[in-house]
């Protein structure tokens, strides 16, 4: 049997797999066991930050591997406070819990939220539409998205969506009552949609009245990938909490939940834990990521490339007005919004060497590696329009 027929005979069939079987990667780019070469332009879901196959991360993976790979979190782990300190250095944050995922690091969020607010009389938490926050039980409350919830009802009391970007709607949802509310400052799987300035600034003026939390998740677009290391320094605000995870492992997994000084003694011993959170190795392969993402000014290259990307998708727009709708986000978390649904132009892409991701029904989604470079964006707008007009 083929790999593909193992996978249909053995696994439960949840994922939609792309039906290529991949031998090596290396760079920006897969290669398949029959040869085939693709340019990635979806970065394993925004993880791999650094491409493929980067020395000073693999470096550490086994360095840390020598040492040991796994222990418990009883323990006092020099690689795992390393890179603890070296997160809230970057974030700015003080204290931080590490998790193994994006959903794991929503769910400690809520579970401190509920904590939090449970001594103040604000037990309500909020999101927004269109949202989403993850899988399990906690995380799916808050995701907005029928496809994701439907048949896994009923979901956590005390939990309500307001309508995306819609101040009118956020000034009667949050109220006194309200311990937390949360937010993608750029929605990734809902299709790249942008919050404004508009209703972040409600938000936050909301805050100041009625005391809640606002908890930032940014598993998708936190690490530069929006040209700044949180997507919510754009904005110029400061959330309370920030959930994290996808690249800051360097492919392996890694998640975590930063918190000001004020939710510091929210939690106490035994309160809340994981046991395979903060792993050493993967800890090891995090700091590499960062350092080198840090070392090598990652920063000005996505503001600087993201631009070139954004203006080379703009001018694909304007030549092909019944073809493309619309062009937005930051960075390197960029959407292409089609004026159809977008499942066979990807599948298309990908015949012709581009990996891409279609979202939300009729968004391309672009999350590359952030180490692309200008001659990988012209390759993927002359696909792009290759794809187009072979339509």
């Amino acid at each position: 049997m083929t790999t593909i027929e193992k996978e249909q005979k053995y696994f439960l069939q949840t994922y939609k797999r792309i039906p290529i079987e991949i031998d090596h990667a290396d760079g920006v780019y897969i290669f398949s066991r029959d040869g085939k070469k693709y340019l990635d332009f979806f970065g394993g879901l925004a993880v791999n930050a650094l491409g493929y196959n980067n020395a000073r991360v693999k470096r550490s993976i086994v360095n840390q591997i020598d040492r040991y790979m796994h222990m418990s979190n009883m323990f006092l782990l020099d690689i795992q406070v390393e890179f603890g300190e070296l997160l809230c250095e970057l974030s700015g944050y003080p204290k931080v819990f590490l998790t193994n995922s994006g959903t794991e690091s929503i769910e400690a969020a809520a579970k401190l939220s509920r904590k939090w607010g449970n001594t103040r009389a604000k037990q309500k938490l909020v999101a927004l539409t269109n949202s989403f926050h993850g899988r399990t039980y906690g995380a799916l409350s808050l995701t907005d998205r029928e496809k994701y919830r439907m048949g896994y009802e009923p979901f956590l009391p005390e939990v309500d969506h307001v309508l995306f970007n819609d101040v009118e709607d956020l000034g009667k949802k949050v109220d006194d009552k309200t311990a937390a509310v949360f937010v993608e400052f750029i929605q990734g799987e809902g299709g790249i949609n942008v919050l404004s300035d508009e209703f972040v600034d409600a938000l936050f003026s909301l805050r100041s009245k009625f005391g809640f939390l606002v908890v930032a998740d940014e598993v998708q677009s936190g690490v530069f990938r929006t040209g700044k290391f949180f997507a919510f320094e754009h904005y110029g605000v400061r959330p309370d909490i920030v959930t994290v995870a996808k690249p800051i492992g360097g492919g392996l997994p890694l998640g975590a939940i930063l918190v000001d000084d004020h939710l510091a003694d929210v939690m106490s011993y035994g309160s809340h834990g994981t046991t395979f959170g903060g792993n050493p190795v993967s800890c090891a392969a995090g700091v590499a990521t960062l350092k080198e993402l840090v070392e090598n000014k990652i920063d000005l290259h996505v503001q600087k490339i993201g631009g070139y990307l954004k203006m080379k998708l703009l001018d694909l727009k304007n030549k092909y007005p019944d073809f493309i709708s619309d062009v937005r986000g930051l960075g390197l978390m960029v959407g292409i919004d089609c004026k159809t649904p977008c499942s066979d132009f990807v599948d298309k892409l990908l015949s012709n060497g581009v990996l891409a991701n279609c979202t939300n029904t009729t968004v391309i989604r672009l999350l590359p590696p952030l180490i692309v470079k200008e001659e990988h964006i012209d390759i993927l707008v002359e696909t792009l329009e290759h794809t187009i007009s072979q339509k």
